[in-house]
């Protein structure tokens, strides 16, 4: 390993192991959207403002906007629209990703001492399965939350998108390099509205290059290796690594080869991973593009 370990000053960590358990207490009593809109006024300098407006005190429009905001209760998101998520746990995860996202652009989102163990914290509370030692970078775009497991020690890196409208597994050990996307949904290619939800699999110790691309339904197998701005549209093998665009396996890791299968064209399993989709009996659905979904010459 090349990397050296370093640290920060012992009375610095101690401030730091101080909030984070603060942090863990809040959010496991019971108000979450409470916890988390004290947390960013707190995070943001806030505190003060927050109070006031609290308490009823009269603040200009701005001010009252800029304090309201802070409890996730008073915003709207996109994936409030999905139907097909259950209510009550899509509600508790929005709670926890605004904290996340509202702290990616905070200062202290900088310092990695404190950013990964929060963050850690944060996926222990929002995650349907979060292992330990997870390094969790910046700027992490995650769906919902509360469909992904995750295992020890994984590693996500800066700008990666964590898409789990459908089940998102991940296991140990497994790194994903910056700008990679990982799907769990797609869309008719007719009518976008048409969504289907499936499972997609990261085995233990799979590597993802910079960039690369996961479509839903796919499974990465054991210590398997896509390349750099790859797209995989089908499985690729325990072992293998698999590269381009559409990605076919190129090459088996050296070592593994009695243990692996065959190079070649990616299998296409993910039908077998789609996921139903139930909808309230209540829902009044809309179509947001309007758009003629029919052939020409068909009514």
């Amino acid at each position: 390993m090349t990397k050296r370990h370093v640290e920060v000053p012992p009375a610095v960590q101690a401030t730091i192991d101080e909030t984070v358990e603060y942090v863990d207490r809040r959010l496991s009593e019971g108000d979450t959207a409470a916890a988390v809109g004290e947390i960013l006024a707190d995070l943001y300098d806030d505190t003060e403002t927050y109070e006031r407006y609290r308490s009823g005190e009269s603040l200009p429009p701005m001010t009252r906007m800029r304090v309201e905001s802070y409890n996730p209760e008073h915003a709207l998101i996109e994936t409030e629209r999905w139907a097909e998520q259950e209510l009550s746990a899509l509600q508790e995860a929005k709670c926890l990703r605004y904290l996340w996202n509202g702290f990616d652009q905070s200062p202290l989102a900088n310092n990695l001492a404190f950013a990964l163990p929060f963050r850690q914290v944060l996926a222990d509370h929002l995650f349907a399965e979060a292992g330990d030692g997870l390094r969790l970078f910046g700027g992490i775009k995650i769906q919902c939350g509360h469909n992904i497991e995750m295992g020890d020690n994984a590693v996500i890196h800066n700008n990666v998108l964590l898409d789990d409208r459908g089940k998102l597994t991940i296991g140990d050990r497994v790194s994903v390099a910056d700008e990679a996307h990982i799907h769990t949904h797609n869309h008719d290619t007719v009518d976008q509205t048409d969504v289907t939800n499936y499972e997609t699999i990261l085995a233990d110790d799979v590597r993802l290059g910079y960039g690369a691309m996961i479509t839903a339904g796919c499974r990465i197998g054991e210590n398997a290796m896509v390349g750099s701005g790859s797209t995989t549209l089908g499985d690729v093998s325990a072992h293998h690594i698999a590269t381009g665009t559409p990605a076919k396996s190129v090459k088996i890791k050296p070592g593994w080869e009695p243990v692996a299968e065959e190079v070649g064209p990616l299998t296409d399993n993910r039908e077998q991973r789609a996921l139903p989709s139930e909808y309230p009996d209540s829902l009044e659905e809309f179509d947001e593009f309007g758009r003629t979904l029919s052939p020409p010459g068909e009514s």
